[in-house]
């Protein structure tokens, strides 16, 4: 069963160079999109209610990318015209047999008029400068400091954008100046905020998990590798591309347009295990799928892999929309090694889906026992009061084996299989708010970390006495956040605390003596960041 991708509306090639010409009016800024108080005048000449142009507006930006595209406008037009017939504006026009194609524009009160004065003053202009010498640029001070500081809400194009900004202004100089990169977590680039939502798949060595990739797409991505020992050996980023190649790791890591260059922090023995394949799939122009190897028991986990698996794991479970844990019926034993892995995705457990695989191969006296064995298992590992959601299948090519399962087990796999393709279809909807609940989340750790940072810096004398005060902050460091939680309004929790001594040991060895210098500056900045947020 596939993911359905969002319908492309379609017109005839007059009604084309129409819509062209309104995107064009409409979209002031000349960016490609169509947004704020621009979309807000233009829509507003369709004499349609307000209500009815959110709904226009929710049905067009299916995607919630905050704008609109030229594609997004045509389907906006078709279902402003539709409005104007009388009819409901609903999303089931824009999948229905209607033919679109022979729908005409709306009509757009006034439009006509503002477009033939745009052009008659673009005509003068044009004149006007021909004549006039040429002065400076006025592209020259775009990049000056002073223009950088102010963030006008007509600039924010969408929400992403207005993310980037957030940060580049106000989180990054906060995170350079007390050194959170080197601490928690590397700095950010564009390609972090513009990166498709991903999805990754663990498990043990045989689980299905590149099977169910290939599931998805109908085809095998290139590169996979599926068989009954443990095949995949390598972590493997699926996503979109114009062709089928494989990209090595050291290539990838180093792209400035693609977020893994955070990866390089892990060496070369990972880098050389980790590679990027692509192909032209429509269902990856929406989701990226990471592969990865499959989680091996006893001492091979920890000594046969030159690199840090565990931390890899977090790594991506940290910029990944969903996380599928697979079981194999026969596989639901969880070893020490696979809950260290299921325990590096603390943090993220409402990213967590537990998929039990390949169901068809025992009866529905089995599966019942099998299911009660992996809900007692996952117990002892995952700690939150919440039972788990577990879908329940077989997902691969294969018919469902009926002689085992009988007719009520295709039923149930059908079922499940329903619910968690719409798990996987909400991700694109959700990914501009899973982007801001990770933005706001690294904010305030970073706001924390200052704190800290703050403190201790202040604690340390200015010449005689460093290496004893060194050795009595580490001595007594929780103490020290139990002054900085007092001291400051944030929330320290003890589980919180113990993440921030290795870090924090490192700290007072390598840098209470180095020319560091804080900014309160950037703290009220954060702060105000977060209120605002709140606010609005």
């Amino acid at each position: 069963m596939e993911i359905a991708s969002i319908p492309i509306t379609t017109c005839s090639k007059e009604h084309q160079q129409i819509y062209q010409e309104w995107f064009n009016y409409a979209d002031a800024d000349t960016d490609g999109r169509i947004t704020g108080n621009d979309a807000t005048k233009f829509f507003a000449m369709s004499n349609l209610s307000r209500q009815d142009l959110k709904q226009v507006w929710a049905i067009a930006d299916s995607k919630r990318q905050g704008y609109l595209g030229f594609k997004e406008f045509i389907a906006a037009m078709q279902l402003v015209s539709l409005a104007q017939a009388g009819h409901a504006v609903t999303n089931d026009f824009l999948n229905s047999d209607v033919d679109l194609s022979s729908l005409k524009p709306p009509v757009m009160e006034g439009l006509d008029a503002l477009i033939a004065k745009k052009k008659r003053k673009e005509k003068t202009s044009e004149l006007e400068s021909n004549g006039s010498s040429h002065g400076a640029s006025p592209s020259a001070n775009w990049f000056s400091s002073k223009s950088a500081k102010n963030v006008p809400l007509s600039s924010v194009t969408s929400i992403v954008d207005g993310l980037k900004r957030l940060y580049l202004q106000k989180l990054k100089p906060l995170e350079v100046t007390y050194r959170f990169n080197d601490f928690v977590s590397p700095l950010l680039a564009n390609s972090d905020f513009d990166a498709k939502p991903m999805v990754m798949l663990l498990g043990q060595y045989s689980t299905g998990k590149t099977t169910f990739i290939k599931h998805l797409l109908k085809s095998g991505y290139p590169g996979a590798h599926i068989g009954p020992e443990p095949t995949t050996d390598r972590f493997v980023v699926v996503m979109s591309g114009p062709d089928e190649r494989s990209i090595p790791g050291n290539t990838i890591a180093v792209q400035a347009d693609m977020p893994f260059s955070g990866l390089t922090t892990f060496g070369t023995a990972f880098l050389s295990k980790f590679e990027c394949s692509q192909m032209p799939h429509p269902l990856l122009e929406h989701i990226t799928f990471v592969d990865t190897p499959g989680v091996l028991s006893g001492e091979k986990q920890r000594t046969q892999r030159a690199y840090d698996f565990t931390g890899v794991t977090s790594w991506f479970a940290a910029k990944c929309d969903l996380i599928l844990l697979l079981f194999d019926p026969h596989k639901l034993d969880v070893s020490d090694e696979f809950k260290r892995v299921i325990s590096s995705l603390r943090g993220h457990d409402d990213k967590i889906r537990v998929v039990l695989n390949k169901a068809d191969q025992i009866d529905t006296q089995q599966l019942m026992r099998v299911y009660g064995a992996l809900m007692w298992s996952l117990g002892k590992v995952i700690n939150t009061p919440e039972v788990m959601r577990v879908y329940i299948g077989s997902f691969n090519d294969k018919p469902v084996n009926e002689s085992a399962t009988g007719p009520i087990g295709k039923e149930l796999f059908e079922k499940e299989q329903d619910d968690l393709l719409s798990d996987l279809k909400d991700i694109p909807k959700k990914a501009c708010d899973r982007r801001i609940n990770e933005f706001v989340k690294r904010a305030r750790a970073a706001k924390i970390h200052a704190y800290i940072i703050s403190h201790l810096k202040k604690e340390m004398p200015a010449i005689i006495g460093k290496a004893k005060t060194q050795q009595r902050l580490i001595d007594n460091l929780l103490d020290e956040f139990g002054k900085v939680s007092t001291l400051y309004p944030v929330c320290l929790k003890l589980c919180c605390l113990v993440l921030f001594i290795y870090f924090m040991i490192l700290y007072i060895l390598q840098f209470c003596q180095s020319r560091f210098k804080g900014s309160s500056i950037y703290l009220r900045e954060i702060s105000q960041m977060l209120s605002t947020s709140r606010r609005s």
